[in-house]
């Protein structure tokens, strides 16, 4: 089935167009971790390969065209989002999936608009492409990846692995003396429950 109006190659070309080299790299492999995850968690490989691939189609608009974006066309965009111009890019590259791409797979649009900040009570499907991001071979580093690959082998593994990114994105706030969005605190809180019911 295919997932957009254009081919992976044509999305490609234009990811190589309109990204610069490290986030083109990096978008690649996204695609090809958020596959090999789909796969090990019995899920839709070509659907998490567009979503990989499209993560991040917006990353490389300027804050103003990305504001812009959000202001005329997106209205789920919280407050506390609008606090980070990192994370704007991800509800815009969900909107230019659906837009540009033609995706209108609710899971895959869903996933790109949450890869960055995550939500409470995030299907399996969004937490391998929010994993994908985070670990893919390209671009991030190697020693965190294995560590994050390690928990994903245990039975409760997607959980456990989302709880250790959020874990590390917490200590990297604190370090950096920078605010942690309340909703971070409260998926991170969430998580541990579903962890510490597994083992219990």
């Amino acid at each position: 089935m295919d997932y957009t109006k254009i081919s992976e190659e044509k999305i490609i070309e234009w990811l190589k167009e309109n990204l610069n080299e490290e986030r083109y790299v990096h978008s690649l492999g996204t695609a090809a971790c958020a596959r090999e995850l789909a796969a090990k968690f019995h899920l839709n490989e070509e659907k998490a390969y567009v979503a990989g691939l499209l993560h991040d189609c917006a990353k490389c608009l300027d804050k103003d065209k990305l504001m812009q974006i959000i202001k005329e066309n997106i209205k789920d965009v919280d407050e506390s989002e609008l606090l980070n111009y990192k994370t704007l890019h991800a509800p815009v590259s969900a909107y230019y999936a659906k837009n540009i791409f033609g995706v209108t797979d609710e899971e895959i649009l869903s996933a790109i608009r949450w890869h960055t900040l995550g939500k409470l009570e995030m299907t399996d499907f969004e937490k391998i492409i929010f994993i994908a991001d985070k670990i893919e071979p390209n671009t991030r580093d190697r020693e965190y990846s294995a560590i994050i690959r390690c928990y994903l082998d245990d039975e409760n593994g997607l959980n456990e692995a989302l709880l250790k990114c959020y874990r590390e994105t917490i200590k990297s706030l604190v370090k950096r003396n920078l605010k942690i969005c309340l909703l971070t605190v409260e998926i991170y809180n969430k998580l541990q429950d579903l962890v510490n019911v597994s083992v219990s």
